[in-house]
């Protein structure tokens, strides 16, 4: 498949998602939510990192505040992305939701002060996105943000994504990067690192 007919096909996907999205109720929302949270909570990988590196959630989104807030209980730190610029994102370390803010596209984003922390400060992150298959492909947005950022870097990577909203293939492209893990409420997925 060529480059244009991929671009095609991952926003005729993203249409597909968004609609069954649309369609998820309240109930089954709260339970995705909960389910992901204890799968993200028992992975070794999360329980060994000391640097955690999460987006912060919005509307429909999973909701990370649970997984965030389990972090710091566990005397680990955490790093948020802000978006710097067209499809380039920096990461800052929050010691509270008070740090955070609207920024673009209504995203909370570190405040003015936070830290600015090195990809190599951080062992584990979790990564959003509008689904997942089960190779570790993931659609996002279209705006290569977490693409360009996860570049170079060597921590571990899990996207989490509900059940329901699963694909049995995201079209890739060449710059595209795969996650280590896929977390759904009923699945943890390892796509390249041991469980």
């Amino acid at each position: 498949m060529n480059a244009s007919n991929i671009i095609k096909e991952k926003n005729a996907q993203r249409k597909i998602i968004k609609e069954k999205t649309d369609s998820l109720t309240e109930a089954y929302c709260k339970n995705s939510d909960e389910g992901i949270y204890e799968n993200i909570i028992s992975l070794n990988d999360f329980q060994r990192a000391t640097f955690i590196f999460c987006f912060a959630s919005v509307e429909k989104e999973i909701n990370t505040y649970s997984i965030i807030r389990h972090a710091w209980r566990k005397g680990k730190r955490v790093a948020v992305p802000k978006c710097i610029g067209r499809g380039i994102m920096e990461i800052y370390e929050i010691h509270s939701f008070d740090d955070l803010e609207p920024g673009a596209y209504n995203i909370p984003e570190p405040k003015k002060g936070c830290k600015l922390i090195a990809p190599s400060q951080i062992d584990f992150s979790i990564i959003p996105c509008l689904s997942c298959d089960r190779e570790g492909r993931r659609l996002g947005h279209g705006g290569g943000y977490y693409d360009r950022y996860l570049e170079d870097t060597d921590f571990v990577t899990a996207a989490i994504c509900r059940d329901m909203l699963l694909l049995d293939k995201v079209q890739a492209e060449p710059h595209d990067r795969n996650v280590d893990y896929v977390i759904t409420e009923n699945h943890i997925i390892g796509t390249r690192v041991s469980l």
